[in-house]
């Protein structure tokens, strides 16, 4: 399974920006698509999940300003950050834990992306 994230860049604060992240390769669904940011010196936190049920979870600091969305068709989970504060500048990274295998032999494996730098300028 490859994930291919793309949409990052520099924006001012204030600013939006919508990330992308699509999966490719041999599996029979995605179960969980997430979305996780590292800024420097800080550990790798998670900013929102969203199930194939389309159960939803955000990080606090985000909540009312990023939205998470997927595409089940096209194995894509979007990003869309509103209102971004220089707090918000770091690397984001897609995860993905896909279920894989034949019927009556299914497993799950996680995977990541990339990872796409975002920088909030003040």
């Amino acid at each position: 399974v490859q994930l291919q994230a793309s949409g990052g860049g520099l924006v001012q604060s204030g600013g939006s920006l919508r990330l992308s992240c699509a999966a490719s390769g041999s599996f029979f669904s995605i179960n969980v698509f997430s979305w996780y940011r590292q800024a420097p010196g800080k550990q790798r936190e998670l900013v929102a999940n969203i199930h194939r049920s389309g159960s939803i979870n955000y990080a606090d600091s985000v909540k009312g300003r990023f939205t998470i969305s997927r595409d089940n068709a096209a194995n894509t989970v979007y990003l869309q950050m509103n209102s971004l504060e220089p707090e918000d500048t770091a690397v984001y990274y897609c995860n993905a834990e896909a279920r894989l295998g034949v019927l009556g032999s299914r497993y799950e494996n996680d995977y990541w992306g990339q990872g796409t730098l975002v920088t909030v300028s003040s």
